[in-house]
């Protein structure tokens, strides 16, 4: 008698091992970074501007307290996504190189608009204004690309308010501009750090 050899059946598609999920990018010491900035920076810009100021403070002191704060969330962030895409799918590497590649592209184009605009009104004083409300309008807008492409509504969220901040702000003449900044950017940052830590942990196994 001749023997036949049974073939097993092929694995179905269910058994197939599942993608593996791309690691969230962790925001809080970014935010953190990011808030302080614009409470210590904004916020000495406030009292230390207009007619009648509060403080009396150097006019480099804004500036160096908001640069640093903003140099060290960028490079927080920055190591955050990083991190998150260790593991990560081809698609969502490059969906994170593209968004990093982002900021670039947006605050260069920021550069040279304020830069053209304040040449061609002799104006150079319109820095000091077009700097904080549209540093804050390109974040916002980043904001809310990186929160739809993470899919992360925290993220999202705060990118939205800062955009309406940073542009609503200039309604104010200084230093109601930088009030507006201090607080109300400032502040949303505050409120999101604590709120990311706990999406975080909503989302930890």
């Amino acid at each position: 008698m001749t023997s036949t050899v049974i073939a097993p059946p092929p694995l179905a598609p269910a058994l197939a091992a599942p993608r593996a999920r791309a690691h969230e990018v962790d925001n809080r010491a970014a935010y953190v970074s990011f808030g302080l900035a614009y409470l210590l920076g904004h916020g000495a810009a406030a009292v230390s501007g207009g007619d009648s100021p509060w403080i009396a403070l150097p006019g480099w002191l804004p500036v160096t307290l908001l640069g640093t704060g903003l140099v060290t969330g960028i490079v927080l962030a920055t190591r955050a996504a990083l991190r998150a895409q260790r593991g990560a799918a081809a698609p969502d590497v490059l969906s994170g190189k593209l968004l990093g590649a982002a900021w670039v592209v947006a605050f260069t184009a920021l550069f040279l608009a304020i830069t053209g605009l304040t040449s061609v009104l002799g104006d150079p004083e319109l820095r000091s204004v077009l700097w904080p409300a549209g540093s804050g309008l390109v974040v916002g807008l980043l904001y809310l690309a990186e929160g739809s492409v993470r899919r992360n509504l925290l993220h999202y969220g705060l990118g939205g308010w800062l955009a309406l901040v940073s542009t609503a702000a200039l309604l104010f003449a200084s230093p109601g501009l930088f009030w507006v900044l201090a607080v109300a950017g400032g502040g949303a940052y505050a409120l999101a750090a604590p709120l990311e830590h706990r999406r975080l942990r909503a989302l930890a196994p």
